[in-house]
């Protein structure tokens, strides 16, 4: 236990992800192996970490990073199903919602369960996994390349 948290994967599915501090998040995807993450990406624990992670984007989000950036990106989270969410930022804001728009996306960056929690809980590198092909990009690949910048990422 850490700060009152659980860390064991047999007990993130009582856990409230809402009231996780993104760097107690970071932490505890750390400390899981690839094979304790594929045995919670299941059903209905699936759903709500990917949900938290993407809610957690629009308050992550730094718009003095992004400046005058007009880009929709579409993530590809693979797993037992296919979960699709897209990040709009323009204007200074960074809108996520669940599912494909009707704007074709200037990147879609596809990965599995693990390689996509390790991503936004600072845990792997993107380029690092573009080059281990874990990470799949279509699009803007500069765009890609500095995502990470316009996000406050934790540190675990």
């Amino acid at each position: 236990m850490t700060n009152g948290v659980s860390r064991e994967p047999a007990d993130l599915a009582a856990l409230d992800f809402a009231a996780v501090s993104p760097e107690e998040f970071a932490r505890i995807v750390k400390g899981l192996s690839n094979g304790e993450i594929a045995e919670i990406m299941r059903g209905e624990l699936r759903t709500r970490v990917l949900g938290e992670v993407f809610r957690r984007m629009e308050r992550q989000f730094r718009p003095e990073r992004a400046g005058s950036l007009d880009a929709v990106i579409r993530w590809k989270v693979t797993g037992e199903t296919e979960v699709v969410h897209e990040i709009a930022i323009s204007g200074g804001t960074c809108t996520v919602r669940e599912g494909r728009g009707d704007t074709d996306p200037r990147v879609t960056l596809t990965m599995g369960d693990a390689e996509f929690l390790r991503l936004v809980s600072g845990n792997a590198s993107p380029v690092t996994m573009f080059m281990t092909r874990r990470l799949k990009l279509a699009g803007d690949v500069g765009l890609a390349s500095g995502l990470t910048r316009y996000f406050d990422i934790p540190k675990a």
